[in-house]
């Protein structure tokens, strides 16, 4: 059997962001799980606002493709997106947009959502800890019929939850991400 393989998709671009350092977290602990992980930024996969006139006019990014294909190339994901306004950031929303938009070759439109399972996760200075991005995010996935496990982390007052490796110190956010790691792996390998 090959190797588990985990894609970790943190949801901002801003620099030390609580969410990239929980998806660092998250890696880690994937790895110790003995999964392989690809963490990549969405500043490498740069895309306009989705338009269905641009789409028609000039077709699905190129960057859209290559962040699908890296979708399909993982068993399972997992997101970890900021909260805005009590949802998720445009970033977030309007790559799902464009990648669901891919079709390669006889696929269906938004397969690759279909085919894997995802995890989600947010950071938050608030005592709520993104619990309404989070459940903006699981009703955008599921109506893209992706398998989403029902764990998921929303890690409150999240400046004071690292240690000095930024891996979480307090054990209820450490043993909700290790939930969230064993369930991810454990639908992931059922579904490949």
């Amino acid at each position: 059997m090959s190797a588990l393989k985990i894609l970790v998709i943190p949801g901002s671009l801003r620099t030390g962001s609580l969410n990239v350092r929980l998806a660092a977290a998250a890696a880690y602990q994937f790895v110790q799980a003995g999964a392989e992980i690809t963490r990549i930024s969405l500043a490498d996969f740069p895309l306009p606002i989705y338009d269905g006139d641009l789409q028609s006019k000039s077709g699905v990014p190129k960057n859209a493709v290559n962040l699908k294909r890296m979708i399909g190339a993982h068993h399972g994901v997992l997101i970890v997106t900021p909260e805005y306004n009590s949802s998720v950031p445009p970033l977030v929303k309007n790559t799902i947009d464009w990648v669901t938009r891919v079709q390669d070759g006889e696929e269906s439109r938004g397969q690759v959502f279909r085919e894997r399972a995802f995890a989600i996760a947010a950071a938050s200075e608030s005592r709520l800890g993104g619990t309404r991005s989070l459940a903006a995010l699981r009703l955008i996935l599921t109506s893209c019929h992706a398998t989403v496990i029902p764990n998921q982390l929303a890690l409150s007052h999240a400046s004071e939850a690292y240690d000095d490796m930024d891996r979480l110190k307090h054990p209820a956010d450490i043993e909700a991400l290790n939930a969230l790691v064993r369930q991810l792996i454990d639908v992931s390998q059922r579904m490949m």
